[in-house]
């Protein structure tokens, strides 16, 4: 088993390796002060899953319900989130009780905003099952649900107590939910690691899983302990995000989240060689290795829809948005640009 301890406002520690699902239960009770365990899951992950933690989480000696939700973006609303909010008060949950996130981004994003706002904070553990979830979601705090208007608008920055990869579930993931981990695990080789970009390169991440689920929360946990509220060098995460959650809104979110910031990296890297940020190398490395893991590098929805989506993101300050701009493979910078740019950052990006 691999640990990686963070450093945040609580320290917790993320541990990777096989099996561990199953040893959940005593990990957990070891973690939290509860009685009472809430498992929080997608309605495709709980066959898979669901009856392996609720039998260790009992064998330890917790009181287990859960609350299945609807896979994908449309359960991450206030609607469910009230939802889930009124089922633990009816079934008396207290502030030392604790929440399980057992899925992907969703489930985590959810079950960690309802548990930073129930009777003011309660502890929650990461159970994450999707590549995604482990390398990023599940760590650093950010919890979050959707408005119609714009992805995660409402949410808040608490930390887990503990989270648990077990890259075992990856076997179960589908294909497409696979690559879109993909995307997020070479977000990091671009941003700040170019010896890891050339592993990622040169060997796929399904035959390095649990050294890539290392690396990047390694990486994550450097970045967050430096700026956990996200005022600063943690917006290099955001890489490929600003032009990919405008791609996700413009879909419906029938896009996936990775395909989206797959996306939104390739036009990234474009505009960026195209203003004299980078060379045409990077930008061909950028797009060529998202290419060799088969993920989406273009897309058709016109300039003035992703412009208005991008209205709306949470990344703008006053009339600012601030971009991550890549310069080399490992070196990135954050840019603040004015809104009334976004329109040309995207046509360079190749948008029309």
């Amino acid at each position: 088993m691999i640990t990686v301890p963070i450093e945040a406002s609580r320290r917790y520690e993320v541990r990777i390796g096989r099996g561990l699902l199953g040893q959940s239960g005593a990990a957990i009770r070891a973690a939290t002060r509860a009685e009472t365990a809430v498992i929080v899951a997608g309605e495709n992950v709980w066959p898979l899953y669901g009856a392996r933690v609720t039998a260790s989480l009992h064998d330890a000696g917790l009181r287990v319900l859960s609350f299945v939700i609807a896979p994908g973006e449309a359960s991450k609303t206030l609607d469910t989130y009230g939802r889930l909010l009124r089922f633990l008060s009816e079934n008396r949950l207290t502030r030392t009780d604790v929440l399980v996130a057992l899925g992907g981004g969703v489930a985590g994003d959810l079950t960690g905003f309802a548990a930073a706002t129930y009777q003011r904070g309660m502890d929650f553990v990461q159970l994450p099952t999707t590549l995604l979830a482990m390398v990023d979601s599940s760590v650093g705090g950010k919890t979050a649900v959707n408005l119609e208007t714009g992805k995660n608008q409402v949410g808040a920055f608490w930390q887990p107590a503990l989270v648990l990869c077990d890259p075992d579930t990856l076997k179960t993931l589908p294909e497409a939910e696979y690559r879109c981990g993909s995307a997020e695990v070479l977000k990091y080789g671009v941003l700040g690691n170019a010896r890891f970009f050339g592993e990622l390169a040169a060997k796929p991440i399904r035959e390095q899983e649990e050294h890539v689920i290392e690396t990047c929360v390694s990486m994550k946990r450097d970045i967050v302990a430096e700026d956990e509220f996200d005022r600063g060098r943690r917006q290099l995460l955001n890489l490929g995000h600003s032009f990919g959650h405008a791609v996700e809104a413009c879909s419906g979110f029938t896009v996936l989240h990775g395909q989206a910031v797959a996306i939104g990296m390739a036009l990234m890297a474009r505009a960026a060689e195209a203003k004299g940020y980078c060379s045409a190398e990077t930008r061909e490395r950028i797009v060529g290795v998202l290419g060799q893991y088969g993920l989406p590098t273009e897309t058709d929805y016109p300039l003035e829809a992703l412009a208005s989506a991008m209205g709306t993101d949470k990344k703008l300050t006053g009339s600012t948005m601030h971009l991550v701009v890549p310069r080399e493979i490992g070196v990135c910078e954050i840019l603040a640009v004015s809104s009334r740019e976004i329109p040309d950052w995207l046509r360079a990006g190749g948008v029309k």
